[in-house]
């Protein structure tokens, strides 16, 4: 869909539902050394530090699938219920910003993924959409499903 008020902007939201709390799933998703552990990445980890932590605003993270991949910037740090990045390199987009948010859900939690993205190519939005979309989609199963097995574990 289209993002009121911002021409050739895309917007999206997946969501799901884990049993793990929300400080579980924010040690997942806050700290780039970690995604290679839940995630489909080979590659994940901090080209610059943030603050006030290492993964914190301002942090620039690399993630990859072999040597083909991205660097991202987290913009927003809020532990535990809010993680923002906006893609620096490696996206076929102008402008791509993704939010995480975790929300306590009774005894477990809600994963919020958002995005808005500026296409780079006119006439290609709908294409982006559907990459970006869809990497969000397949990154919230792969930390939810990794998060609920841990905490069935413990």
């Amino acid at each position: 869909m289209t993002a009121p008020g911002a021409p050739g902007r895309w917007t999206f939201e997946v969501q799901a539902s884990s049993r793990a709390s929300v400080d579980q799933l924010w040690s997942l998703v806050a700290e780039a050394e970690r995604w290679k552990e839940w995630s489909f990445l080979t590659v994940s980890f901090l080209l610059r530090e943030g603050s006030p932590t290492p993964d914190g605003v301002g942090a620039l993270r690399r993630f990859a699938v072999g040597r083909t991949g991205s660097e991202e910037e987290v913009v927003a740090f809020e532990p535990p219920v809010h993680l923002a990045y906006e893609a620096r390199r490696g996206l076929p987009v102008r402008y791509y910003r993704g939010d995480v948010r975790l929300e306590a859900q009774g005894e477990g939690t809600r994963v919020m993924w958002s995005g808005v993205l500026e296409p780079k190519w006119p006439g290609t939005g709908r294409l982006a959409l559907i990459y970006t979309r869809g990497c969000a989609r397949r990154f919230t199963r792969q930390v939810v499903r990794y998060a609920d097995r841990a905490a069935a574990a413990a």
